[in-house]
């Protein structure tokens, strides 16, 4: 008897034959709000990466990409970044608005893919932890490229992703689709640089800070 796929492997599947790659975050959530389904990247806390090498934000401004149930977000907001946390699923905005009701972070919804126009280096800090990686590789250029372009003159952008030189990719079932280092060094464009990449977790995520 085969163990059924997870509910946002399947989702995920079905939504990308429909040429969309993003379409299915909002599924899973609404699912998940049904008991139907798990979103498996919620947990009821920061991440623990995030927790250990987050520095007090003294008002400037932070983004977090794909702010989910709000932990991420919660926890820079507490270290007195201005905050701004967005997801594309309108259903996980809304839960975390009801979670931390009242919270100082605008949570709002956006698409990674197509984001507004006034975000365009506007940010002192952008945390991206194992979001993209739930996007096929066609579609992470333009993600990226998005990515590079939040970071204001002066600022840390941040990229954590499942890292693919860890794990045997021909037995690998997605998503996520992991990252290779090149892709992670590939951030570095439109006038943003590198200042360090690692391996964490005994190597099986990438960590990389970049600035502009």
């Amino acid at each position: 008897m085969t163990t059924p796929d997870p509910a946002d492997r399947v989702l995920a599947r079905a939504s990308l034959a429909e040429g969309n790659p993003t379409g299915w975050f909002e599924q899973l959530y609404t699912a998940a709000e049904r008991g139907e389904a798990e979103v498996p990247w919620t947990r009821g806390a920061p991440t623990a990466d995030l927790a250990a090498w987050v520095t007090p934000g003294n008002g400037r401004r932070a983004l977090v990409v794909g702010s989910a149930l709000g932990d991420d977000s919660e926890l820079l907001a507490s270290a007195g970044w201005t905050v701004t946390g967005f997801d594309v699923a309108p259903t996980a905005v809304a839960a975390a608005r009801a979670r931390f009701p009242e919270s100082t972070v605008d949570y709002v919804v956006a698409d990674l893919l197509n984001p507004p126009g006034e975000w365009h280096q506007a940010f002192d800090l952008v945390v991206e932890i194992m979001n993209i990686q739930a996007m096929p590789r066609d579609f992470r250029p333009a993600a990226l490229t998005s990515l590079a372009g939040f970071l204001a003159p002066g600022g840390t952008l941040i990229v954590s992703e499942v890292a693919e030189e860890h794990f045997d990719m021909a037995t690998w079932q997605s998503p996520p689709w992991p990252f290779c280092r090149a892709e992670v060094e590939s951030v570095a464009q439109d006038g943003v640089e590198p200042v360090s990449l690692e391996r964490i977790r005994d190597g099986a995520r990438h960590w990389a800070t970049f600035t502009r």
